[in-house]
């Protein structure tokens, strides 16, 4: 036998599935269960979601089956049954307002969802717009670095050429202090061949 669902995993036995009005559930939905919690702070509320848990039931088709089977078949009263007619009535009358607290009680749970939404969709905008900024930022950022980049590559090109410069100073320094040693010798040659 498989559990249902309004009754949160336990098995409610076979009375609660044809007779007995199930449990309504617990909100999931934070937002909606500390409205349910609010609305349980007042006794009028919970009589309320109690009466019209109960009226919104197949119990409640089955008790009134009975209660009018009973009444005509055992003989109350007499056709065409003034009483009876007066009490539906009545009863008629609480049911609708009933009816219209129930109505009011999902409308407080749907603006209950509405501002909720409202305000997840706002914080969503905010933080799209600290993202957008953040992006923006990192982009400057990119582009900076970027510049960066390139202006180290041209000092980079630079220093290379400056230093193949260098290389070539001093290859030819080598060469002219090897020509002036040369020279030096050549003269120091001279002046003791003149002697």
């Amino acid at each position: 036998m498989s559990t249902l669902p309004h009754t949160n995993g336990a098995h409610p036995g076979r009375l609660y599935g044809w007779v007995l009005p199930l449990r309504p559930l617990q909100p999931v939905n934070p937002a909606l269960l500390r409205h349910a919690q609010d609305r349980a702070r007042y006794a009028q509320n919970r009589v309320a979601d109690r009466i019209t848990t109960f009226a919104g039931s197949m119990a409640f088709v089955y008790l009134h089956i009975l209660w009018f089977g009973c009444w005509i078949g055992f003989g109350a009263e007499s056709y065409p049954y003034g009483l009876l007619t007066m009490i539906v009535s009545l009863e008629a009358i609480f049911l609708s307002t009933f009816v219209m607290i129930s109505q009011n009680r999902a409308e407080a749970k749907r603006q209950v969802l509405a501002d909720q939404q409202w305000k997840s969709v706002h914080k969503a905008e905010r933080q799209d717009e600290e993202m957008l900024k953040l992006s923006r930022e990192e982009e400057h950022q990119n582009r900076e670095l970027l510049d960066q980049s390139k202006q180290i590559l041209n000092l980079t090109k630079e220093v290379r050429v400056l230093a193949g410069k260098a290389e070539e100073d001093n290859l030819q320094n080598k060469e002219l202090l090897d020509l002036s040693k040369r020279n030096l010798a050549l003269t120091e040659e001279l002046h003791r061949s003149a002697r």
